[in-house]
């Protein structure tokens, strides 16, 4: 099977491809870090004081990677091509794997790494996956997204990106989805950029993280595909990245949208070692964002999900773990029956014997009868003594409503469900919003975003 990007250009490359590093003056180098709006309104100098992503490996199922991109080189291991054979970190010629691993990992360069394109994670390590894409004659197999995706697993990473569109899964493609899962790896994938109110089999496949798309002010881009499985949203319009064939890119698409969950996910597996995935996920979803006009929105919203990621919150907020699965849905091969539950229908009877056994005690049917009916004679004159007794108590108790009443000591106060927010700008905890939130935000200089994504 072949997979077509999600990433659609817009503008195409933002530097010349006859520009070489060695000869970019530090203004153009300036203005492309300058140029990744999500740093900024990520205030990603503070993420990165919680957080850089080290000693996590993110797995990057896409085009193979330019391992020797100034802003990438010593962050990208050796990985597997799927598609020509041999690694996959040597790429010249296809920018979308690169461009991805960039924004999830990118270090870079210059004088204190202040140059070129930076990534969420920056010292997390990329293992490059690659496979077909709509171009590509496979020459390693028509499945190799179920291959990469066991290779992922088996080799390292705790979190798989995949920015591709893989609209109908095969049977060994869902087997190795829930094999990761089972791995307890976190798996992002993008919804898409054709504006439809509907996903493909990958992003829809429980337990997948599905990203959407959103602009600067946090609105939804109008190519990003929505639907009820939609989880989260991220930056995706107008997205810096590296590249393979030339220096940088300029695009957008849920690609980018993707790769910047994915990065998130890394700094919160380096910080929170012993949360599973679906732990990971709830503190992302726990402290995910709307833009003003769109916080009374009932969530999970087929566009946005629960809301636009906001790691610095993710990492530095009072959340508490929650279950293993968080809001992941599992697969059905990994229910398993709960202690004690009914026997599945037409699965073997395991009390059949013991059942059997209590036949033979030597008492009749009617005597096992009789004995039942005495015992719910005694039950009822029991609850019958109860309730008139009650009744006396609360003749001579408060009203109601007062101590020991609904809202009273006796009843915790009512919180919101686990993934149900207050409201973005009315976050509770030491990380209010910033002034002026309420009536709206004034338009925002370029590379200044509104600081609602922080």
């Amino acid at each position: 099977m072949s997979f077509t990007r999600t990433l659609r250009a817009v503008g195409g490359a933002v530097v010349a491809g006859a520009l070489l590093f060695g000869a970019a003056p530090t203004a153009l180098a300036d203005e492309i870090r300058d140029g990744q709006w999500p740093l900024t309104a990520f205030d990603a100098k503070s993420v990165w004081k919680e957080s850089t992503g080290k000693g996590v490996t993110v797995a990057v199922i896409d085009d193979a990677v330019n391992g020797s991109h100034p802003d990438l080189k010593g962050n990208v291991l050796p990985g597997r091509d799927f598609n020509q054979g041999g690694v996959a970190n040597q790429e010249s010629v296809y920018d979308h794997g690169t461009g991805m691993a960039s924004i999830i990992a990118g270090h870079g360069h210059g004088a204190g790494d202040s140059q070129g394109v930076k990534g969420l994670a920056p010292a997390a390590k990329i293992l490059p996956v690659a496979i077909p894409g709509e171009d590509d004659v496979p020459t390693q197999g028509e499945d190799s997204l179920a291959d990469a995706l066991k290779y992922a697993t088996d080799h390292g990473a705790s979190v798989i990106n995949m920015s591709i569109d893989a609209d109908v899964l095969t049977e060994e493609e869902k087997e190795a989805l829930s094999y990761a899962i089972k791995k307890d790896i976190l798996l992002v994938a993008a919804t898409g950029n054709d504006g439809r109110g509907r996903l493909g089999d990958l992003p829809s496949f429980p337990g997948v993280v599905a990203v959407g798309a959103v602009d600067k002010a946090g609105q939804v881009w109008d190519k990003s595909n929505y639907g009820p499985q939609t989880l989260l949203a991220a930056p995706g319009t107008l997205i810096r990245s590296a590249a393979a064939s030339k220096p940088y890119r300029l695009a957008s698409g849920t690609s980018d949208s993707a790769a910047y969950v994915s990065g998130a996910a890394a700094l919160l597996r380096a910080k929170f070692p012993d949360l599973t995935a679906g732990q990971i996920v709830n503190r992302l979803v726990k402290t995910a964002g709307l833009p003003p006009g769109q916080t009374g929105t009932k969530l999970p919203d087929p566009r946005y999900g629960y809301g636009f990621i906001r790691p610095f919150r993710a990492l530095a907020q009072d959340i508490p773990a929650g279950s293993k699965n968080g809001p992941l849905k599992i697969p059905k091969d990994e229910l398993a029956p709960s202690a004690g539950g009914a026997t599945a229908p037409g699965a073997s009877n395991a009390g059949g014997s013991q059942a059997s056994e209590e036949s033979d005690s030597g008492l009749g049917t009617g005597v096992i009868v009789g004995i039942a009916v005495g015992v719910l004679v005694v039950v009822a004159i029991i609850i019958v003594i109860v309730v008139v007794s009650q009744k006396k108590n609360d003749r001579n108790g408060p009203p109601s409503g007062g101590f020991g009443g609904p809202g009273g000591p006796g009843f915790a106060p009512q919180q919101p469900g686990p993934y149900q927010q207050p409201g973005p700008y009315q976050q509770p905890g030491p990380y209010p919003q910033q002034p002026n939130a309420s009536g709206g935000y004034p338009p925002a200089p370029p590379t200044q975003p509104p600081a609602h994504f922080r």
